[in-house]
């Protein structure tokens, strides 16, 4: 039976069994829409496609399929590139459907006209153009694959809006059919081997496929091997970090023990990580081009493996099949067990808060956050200063926790507590963001409104761009330039948008405002001001200003 190219997509997308798609709407893609309604697929309506990306990839990074997003041809397209940037460098699975000029304008520089294929290129896995109606399901299987196989990420389909309207009789096609992955003997042997030959092993984990069960598995070989665990940036659930084995997080803002631990070890075991320039600190504690520890590496892309590190060996693997035949050996402790604990207690040193200036106390908003809110619950961030506080002071009890971007994109965490709350409403979400991150993405506070999103966002308010400013008083002291900002009332804002907030200006009145939070059932914004002194690292502003003099 004919069915316009629109329907089409849209019961492929049913197929393929996408549960929500995520869209800025568009006259290019009106029949994608129409497919939409009729396939009874929600649709959540986004204001701008930066934050529609940046959804579609969280829903992607929580759930382990591709995160889809529709959105229009031109200025619509180029929006979006932010959130495909993030889904690229953080490994996650998302499929973009861009409405595109008609077929018969080509090469005219029409209206909106872009070459998708040679702009979206260096960003993502694959991108095409469907030019035939009847070759829609072919071309979304393959974007579906695409996007999941190997190392995830995200993949780009342009729908010429003429080819989208017109009608085509063709069958859908199933999911292609997958066995679940197995590490073999050799493979589980070549780790085991490594292992018996180390004094100072560090196992460093990362990157896509993991669950709960596989955060289960890891621990339990942790254990029985003795092994310290240290996460890369922005991966910290993928341990309980209460465990007597985790060691912290190599990312941005590190325990400089834990980085001297990872240029000190004689075995690396990383596993699903790229093990890239922030968990080694720009190269400078493990350097590619020199000799080093020696690096065991799992990753599920086999380009990937000897692409930076010389691996000995490189495993083609996703992590969590690996570490659940790891966590079925009888574990054999090697001569590390004071190295492992070490680690610990650096940890635990590193993680007792350090007090800084002010009224409002970031260090302790994060305790009570980390003592205070159910295990089950979601944290978001973009980036910014604020962020290190939460990577610092937070600990994360479970996988599935934590939704930040290691690609460091501003405007992240919003977005994506949106998309967390639609897919887990029961559950409590909460965004951290600075006065920076949030604005610019807030704008989709209606979306959460219209949508039924009661997420809390807790805005740390210190008047500038705090990453920025503190590296510019490092380096050029007291020539303030282009760092400061001028903020709303942020509750205020929030009232507007139909949610609700309130300011707090005292430490003392942080729980309080975070029972409020919590128990509403609209959007909450509680507005932290904080001393625009107050940094995350180990000195002040003016400690800062006062390093970049001694130079």
């Amino acid at each position: 039976m004919a069915r316009h190219g629109g329907r089409i997509l849209a019961d492929q997308l049913a197929v393929q069994g996408v549960k929500r798609v995520f869209s800025v709407p568009g006259e290019s893609f009106l029949a994608a829409l129409d497919g939409l309604y009729d396939a009874g697929i929600p649709n959540i309506v986004c204001r701008q496609e930066g934050g529609a990306a940046m959804m579609a990839e969280a829903h992607g990074k929580m759930t382990g399929t591709p995160g889809v997003l529709f959105v229009t041809r031109g200025p619509g397209a180029t929006n979006a590139a932010s959130g495909l940037h993030v889904a690229r460098q953080d490994s996650t699975p998302m499929v973009v459907f861009v409405g595109q000029i008609a077929r018969g304008d080509r090469d005219r520089e029409a209206f909106q006209e872009v070459d998708y294929r040679r702009f979206f290129g260096p960003l993502v896995k694959w991108a095409a153009e469907v030019d035939q109606t009847e070759r829609l399901p072919e071309y979304i299987s393959h974007a579906f694959h695409v996007a999941t196989s190997g190392r995830p990420g995200p993949v780009v389909l342009a729908l010429p809006e003429d080819m989208l309207s017109a009608e085509a009789d063709v069958p859908d096609l199933a999911p292609p059919a997958r066995l679940a992955p197995v590490a073999s003997p050799a493979q589980v042997a070549a780790i085991t081997d490594a292992l018996s030959h180390a004094r100072r092993p560090l196992v460093v984990v990362g990157g896509p496929h993991w669950s709960r069960e596989a955060a289960a598995h890891l621990a339990s070989f942790a254990e029985a091997f003795d092994l310290p665990v240290a996460a890369t940036f922005r991966r910290q659930d993928h341990m309980d970090n209460r465990h007597s084995h985790y060691a912290g997080d190599l990312g941005v803002g590190m325990n400089p023990k834990l980085g001297t631990r990872l240029a000190e070890a004689d075995l690396v075991l990383a596993l699903g990580t790229r093990l890239g320039d922030t968990a080694t600190n720009g190269y400078t504690l493990l350097d590619p081009a020199r000799p080093g520890p020696r690096i065991v590496h799992v990753h599920p892309d086999p380009d990937e493996l000897g692409r930076v590190w010389r691996p000995d060996p490189g495993i083609a693997l996703p992590a969590p099949a690996m570490v659940a035949a790891l966590a079925r050996l009888t574990g054999q402790p090697g001569p590390w067990a004071e190295w492992t604990a070490a680690a610990r207690r650096d940890y635990d040193a590193w993680t007792t808060p350090r007090e800084t200036p002010g009224a409002v106390k970031m260090e302790q908003v994060i305790a009570w956050l980390s003592d205070h809110l159910p295990e089950d619950a979601i944290v978001t961030n973009g980036a910014g200063n604020y962020a290190a506080f939460l990577h610092r002071y937070f600990a994360f009890k479970g996988y599935g926790t934590q939704l930040a971007p290691t690609s460091g994109s501003m405007g992240y965490g919003f977005p994506a507590a949106i998309s967390a709350k639609l897919e887990h409403p029961g559950r409590p979400v909460i965004c951290l963001a600075g006065d920076g991150c949030f604005q610019m993405t807030l704008n989709e506070m209606s979306t959460a409104v219209q949508h039924g999103a009661n997420m809390v966002v807790i805005v740390a308010n210190n008047g500038r761009y705090g990453t920025i400013r503190m590296h510019q008083e490092r380096t050029y002291p007291g020539r303030v330039s282009g760092t400061d900002l001028a903020n709303p009332d942020y509750p205020a804002l929030a009232r507007a948008y139909g949610g609700d907030g309130v300011v707090v200006a005292d430490q003392s009145e942080f729980p309080a405002a975070m029972d409020r939070a919590l128990a509403a059932d609209v959007p909450f914004v509680v507005e932290l001001r904080l001393d625009p002194e107050a940094l995350a690292t180990s000195f002040t502003l003016s400690e800062a200003r006062a390093m970049g003099r001694a130079r």
